[in-house]
């Protein structure tokens, strides 16, 4: 069994730290909810929904360099997989452990940050952690 998510972040890893300037992931509401995450923190540049010629959709991500091609990309670590999932309640939230890191949580409001559902009150599944 695939783990979407996780192949989502390592893909945007790889890329990043060859220094590509695009990578093309396939396209799913999650994916897409969390690519639109990691746009809004400044990892990524942007990205755009397409479709092949097969009618297949996939989501191509704009990746962001810092200076002479510095990775803003540093890390990405997964934290609730298929096999082992991670909920916390939304006063876990209240501080963040590292400088510049965000976890994502699902809810039930949606895919939010850690500061986002400590906001709203919310807890849910710690996805992942990206620096």
């Amino acid at each position: 069994m695939s783990d979407p998510i996780s192949d989502l972040l390592i893909r945007i890893k790889n890329a990043s730290h060859r220094i590509f300037e695009k990578v093309d992931i396939p396209s799913s509401r999650l994916k897409v909810s969390l690519v639109r995450i990691l746009k809004a923190e400044g990892f990524i540049a942007n990205y755009k929904v397409m479709e092949d010629a097969k009618k297949h959709s996939f989501i191509r991500v704009y990746l962001k360099y810092v200076g002479s091609k510095q990775e803003v990309v540093q890390g990405i670590r997964r934290i609730s997989r298929p096999s082992l999932r991670v909920y916390k309640p939304y006063t876990a939230f209240s501080r963040r452990d590292e400088a510049g890191a965000v976890f994502i949580v699902s809810t039930p409001k949606g895919l939010l940050t850690d500061r986002q559902a400590y906001q709203a009150k919310v807890g849910g599944e710690l996805l992942c952690q990206i620096w």
